[in-house]
């Protein structure tokens, strides 16, 4: 598979596309739910709720945070994950902007 050439594409293009990317994995949307469901989320917790290794759930995390939708605390051993509010309106209005485009197709194939 060939390397994305993304500086052809605009900085709004590439954040979407980078957000689509790690938001398109079933278990951080498993885990979001859960952060969600919860209030907030200790790691551990995560492992037995999903049934995935702990190794698996932490490259998940770091996905997550990577994009800012999720921060963790650290509270002895554990951490403890949550949602961040101001990242998560920003990325429903970014899916908002780019799904409340105007789609005009009179005919289709």
């Amino acid at each position: 598979m060939g390397t994305t050439k993304s500086e052809i594409f605009t900085i709004e293009q590439n954040k979407l596309a980078t957000l689509f990317k790690v938001l398109g994995h079933p278990a951080r949307i498993a885990i979001i739910q859960h952060i969600i469901k919860q209030n907030a989320c200790i790691c551990t917790d995560l492992v037995d709720v999903l049934g995935l290794a702990q190794a698996t759930i932490s490259q998940h995390l770091k996905e997550l945070k990577s994009i800012g939708i999720i921060q963790g605390a650290i509270e002895g051993k554990s951490v403890c994950y949550c949602i961040d509010l101001k990242v998560w309106v920003s990325i429903q209005n970014e899916f908002s902007s780019f799904f409340n485009q105007n789609v005009k197709i009179e005919k289709c194939c």
